[in-house]
This record gives structure tokens, C-alpha cells and sequence, in this order.
């Protein structure tokens, strides 16, 4: 047997067809792909799938965020590592029993997240795309949440106002002009209503910024991502609804968030 290639569902055949794709982790990858896999068939297939071009979480079925496995499908915006540190920003702002929303949800990685080990909460996760709406029903669902199909605020429950005391806006900020500078993966695989901000990268927090003092509780937060070279107009939008901005960095993780707070 020495003599023949290993089968293609063998750690050495899947990390050859991928590292083959241009896959610069293409041992973790094989890894993921084994763990994921139910048979050397699946593995195989799965492999293949990210040889074409697929993104790693929409083969394995699954991203991993803050220590959890999320559910992701084809269609669905990928949680990136970095939005991690929002996560992380929103968690030291929590009130005991917290109400939690998740706008512009995609998976609804950052609410199940953010309440993940806390005994009593009330999250709501919203996204215009059904693709997406189906998705976050399976993560977050399970955790105790409520998932709505709109656009941004449209959709929650109106007992809501006033209500909100950390508000997740994980909203698209991509310069139009520059949606096709973006990775391969990001283009051609997630929706780009998730990816395309507008003009200058901001119209969606604009319409955000716009309606959170509504939804805030008194002392409430907004969060978001933005760039380091939006931070003035993120900050600006954020000033301008009355709320009050202050920026958080990770250099590690290469993250900029803003924190917009309601005064009490």
C-alpha cells in the first residue's frame, strides 16, 4: 500500500488539495474539516468545497465566536474575530437583567454571545435578509432569544422603546467603491446588503444613530464598528442623535468601536 496516494479524506490528501487552493492555514483547516466531518466521504467533499473557493465556516457549517460555536450557512455574513472586541466592550456595560438588541443580526452571533452564561435577559436579534433570519432562528432561539425579519428597527416589538440597554448594531460599513476591493470570499459569498454602506461607508448607522435614542433605555449604549479613518463621522452621526460618543480600540484585533451612550 506504501506505494499509493493516501486516501482523499486522509489529514495529508486534504492538506495538499488546500494548501494547492492557495490556503495559507491549510493544516488547521484539514483539522476543522476532520472534526466537522461525519464521514471520510464528508471531509472529502468538504475539502473540495473550499478548494473552490467556499469560505471555511460556510463549509464546516459553523464560525467560531468568543468560545461558541455559531451556526452559518451560504448567504450569511461570517462573524469576524475582531467584532469579538465589540462583544467584549458591550459585556462591561451589562446591567444585571439586561435587554439586548441585535440589529442587523446576520447569524445573531453577537447577542448569543453577549448574554452567553448570563441567568436572565431579554434578547431580540433583527436582519433584513431572510437568509440571514433563518440562521439567527438557530442560534438564538436556543439561547432564549427572539428573532424578527426587517429592516433595522422596523420589525421589533414595540414594547421595546425606552427599553434597550445595550443595542448591537453590527451595521454594514464598506464604501460602495470599495465592495469590490474586498477578499474573494466576502464578495462572492456574503449578501451585500451586509457588506455595502453607501457612499461614504456610513448610511446605515446614520438611519441607526437616528432612531436609538427611542429604543435606548435611559443610560442605554449603542454599539457599532466603524474604521479608523470614519471615526470622526461615526462620532459625529452619534453626537448629532443626542448621544454621547466615546471610541474603543484593539490593536490586537485591529477593531475600532464606538460607543454611543444615552445620558441618564
Amino acid at each position: 500500500m506504501s506505494g499509493h496516494a493516501p486516501p482523499p479524506s486522509s489529514p495529508e490528501s486534504l492538506v495538499s488539495a488546500l494548501r494547492a487552493a492557495g490556503c495559507v492555514f491549510a493544516e488547521d483547516e484539514a483539522e476543522l474539516i476532520l472534526s466537522t466531518a461525519r464521514t471520510p466521504a464528508e471531509a472529502a467533499a468538504m475539502a473540495e468545497r473550499r478548494a473552490a473557493g467556499l469560505p471555511l465556516e460556510h463549509v464546516l457549517g459553523w464560525a467560531a465566536f468568543r468560545g461558541l460555536r455559531i451556526a452559518v450557512e451560504p448567504g450569511v455574513f461570517v462573524p469576524r474575530r475582531r467584532t469579538e472586541f465589540l462583544v467584549g466592550q458591550a459585556a462591561r456595560l451589562l446591567p444585571p437583567r439586561p435587554v439586548v438588541v441585535d440589529l442587523c443580526c446576520g447569524s445573531g452571533a453577537l447577542g448569543v454571545a453577549l448574554v452567553a452564561g448570563l441567568d436572565a435577559f431579554e434578547l431580540h436579534a433583527a436582519d433584513v435578509e431572510p437568509a440571514a433570519v433563518r440562521c439567527a432562528r438557530r442560534n438564538v432561539v436556543p439561547a432564549g432569544g427572539h428573532v424578527h425579519e426587517g429592516d433595522l428597527f422596523d420589525p421589533l416589538p414595540a414594547g421595546l422603546r425606552g427599553r434597550v440597554d445595550v443595542l448591537l448594531a453590527n451595521v454594514p460599513y464598506v464604501p460602495t467603491g470599495e465592495v469590490g476591493l474586498l477578499p474573494a470570499e466576502a464578495r462572492t459569498h456574503e449578501p451585500r446588503v451586509a457588506l455595502d454602506g453607501g457612499a461614504d461607508g456610513l448610511d446605515v448607522l446614520r438611519r441607526v444613530t437616528a432612531e436609538a435614542p427611542r429604543w435606548l433605555a435611559p443610560g442605554g449604549r449603542l454599539l457599532f464598528e466603524t474604521t479608523e479613518r470614519q471615526v470622526a463621522d461615526a462620532a459625529d452621526a452619534v453626537a448629532r442623535s443626542g448621544l454621547t460618543a466615546t471610541v474603543a480600540r484593539s490593536e490586537e484585533l485591529f477593531a475600532t468601536v464606538i460607543i454611543g451612550a444615552l445620558p441618564v
